[in-house]
């Protein structure tokens, strides 16, 4: 979270209040000073919002406010001598801090960390965009309705050091990056380094959703696929010792990962002990819910994860089995829990036939993996070639960097690891969750496609990462 000061006074300060108010997505807080109330937009005051009453030419007053440590403060106000005062506040009172200020009078200050946007410039660049035959400036292409988004890449991102032909685009597309001041055209082997700037085309709503994405901080999951996790407790189908299982690893996956609630659903219910110590399970970010009138999975649970903000969905084996195309069309991540006790879980294991989709859950994988404080292994199987090596290797030694997690990859074109691993009782098994995944067993039988074989280990801790959103 970022602390953002406005300074603003007049009508044009009033307008640009109401557009950032007006967006609640922001993780931002802001403080806003200004000299008369009637600036304040008359809408509801977001709660990340604080509001100051005072002139900001007051020395006195300012260095109140600004003995917080400020990202950066805009300042919108009306008159020449107060933008000039405010500024010169600021600057004695921090000398680094970023000021982005309104400029209508054709001030110059040498200043790097001062943006001066020009009211006038802006204008007539925008008034000459409807000009016959004059060359448009790329923020005014388009229908200016945010089609068309630059995003900067922070060094956190879940999408630094993957190649573009890795990230799903689906109604929006990444068609070029700026790095180091040059322009670079998109093509599916290039790899997104740090503070790369995107420039994405799209459906607005898509690319608003794609810039949370990428501005989200490691060390997030289960998000990008929601805040919360979930589990459904059947008593009629499960026997009292599934459900102690199911209802411990929530707990603790609850208590291990960045999730904000763990939401309980309990269907059929019985009355006796158990039911009891359910529903004493209940606290601030536990959320026990007993369900009299669905009977079944089907009944609620894609409306649930839509309203609760769902993010990873907990069950055992034989529930898996039972919902497995239900689960599949949730899109979201599924832990199945092992027979072992999560206690005994100490590595991470990707069993990679296909670089491109590993690839695409690597960045959830090493996140997970980093929040379990487990280690990592990567077992790349293809019986017919080993290619693909250099690129995957070198996908995940950037990203362990950027984790601060070591991945040992272990290359194989003759031995499938399957076989090694099925008795090992300390693995988290990650799983692209293709359709084929729920396909017949038999079927599977003589498939060398690990996803396909990813039965094999269902005895073992397994989550599944949904490969389409």
């Amino acid at each position: 979270m970022k602390k953002i000061l406005i300074i603003a006074d007049g009508i044009l300060a009033k307008h640009f209040l109401e557009r950032v108010m007006a967006y609640r997505d922001s993780n931002n807080h802001y403080s806003v000073i200004t000299y008369h109330k009637k600036t304040i937009p008359e809408i509801s005051k977001p709660e990340n919002f604080t509001f100051f009453n005072f002139d900001p030419t007051s020395f006195a007053k300012l260095s109140i406010i600004l003995r917080q440590e400020f990202f950066q403060i805009m300042v919108l106000v009306s008159k020449r001598i107060d933008a000039l005062g405010t500024y010169e506040n600021i600057r004695r009172l921090n000398s680094k801090v970023q000021v982005v200020l309104l400029d209508r009078w054709g001030v110059d200050f040498e200043d790097e960390n001062l943006v001066l946007i020009n009211s006038r410039e802006v204008l007539a660049s925008r008034f000459t965009d409807y000009l016959f035959d004059m060359p448009i400036i790329a923020h005014n292409v388009g229908l200016g309705v945010g089609e068309i988004m630059e995003i900067q890449v922070p060094i956190g991102s879940s999408y630094v050091y993957r190649h573009i032909a890795s990230i799903q685009q689906r109604k929006w597309r990444i068609v070029a990056l700026y790095r180091n001041n040059a322009l670079i055209l998109a093509r599916p082997t290039l790899m997104i380094q740090p503070n790369d700037v995107l420039l994405t085309i799209g459906d607005p709503n898509v690319l608003n959703n794609v810039f949370k994405s990428v501005k989200q901080d490691i060390g997030r999951f289960p998000s990008p696929f929601g805040s919360n996790i979930y589990t459904v407790l059947d008593m009629k189908s499960m026997s009292h010792e599934e459900i102690e299982s199911i209802l411990s690893d929530s707990l603790i996956m609850h208590e291990k990962i960045n999730s904000k609630k763990l939401y309980i659903k309990i269907i059929n219910p019985t009355l006796n002990e158990l039911y009891d110590k359910l529903r004493d399970t209940q606290d601030k970010t536990v959320i026990v819910n007993v369900d009299y009138k669905n009977q079944d999975l089907s009944d609620f649970l894609i409306a649930d994860i839509a309203n609760f903000d769902i993010g990873l969905f907990v069950t055992n084996l034989s529930y898996f089995n039972a919902k497995r195309e239900l689960l599949y069309s949730s899109k979201i991540p599924i832990l199945k829990i092992g027979k072992w006790g999560f206690d005994k879980l100490k590595v991470g294991a990707i069993l990679a036939s296909d670089s491109k989709e590993i690839e695409k859950d690597s960045s959830v994988i090493l996140d997970c993996c980093t929040q379990l404080d487990l280690e990592v292994s990567l077992y790349h199987y293809n019986p017919d070639t080993l290619s693909q090596k250099s690129s995957l290797v070198e996908h995940f030694e950037n990203l362990s960097k950027l984790f601060g997690k070591e991945v040992e990859v272990i290359q194989s074109s003759e031995k499938n690891p399957l076989l090694q691993l099925q008795k090992r009782e300390d693995l988290l098994h990650f799983v692209p969750f293709h359709h084929k995944v729920i396909e017949s067993q038999f079927s599977a039988l003589f498939s060398t496609d690990l996803e396909r074989l990813s039965y094999r280990l269902e005895r073992s801790y397994q989550l599944f990462i949904p490969t389409e959103a």
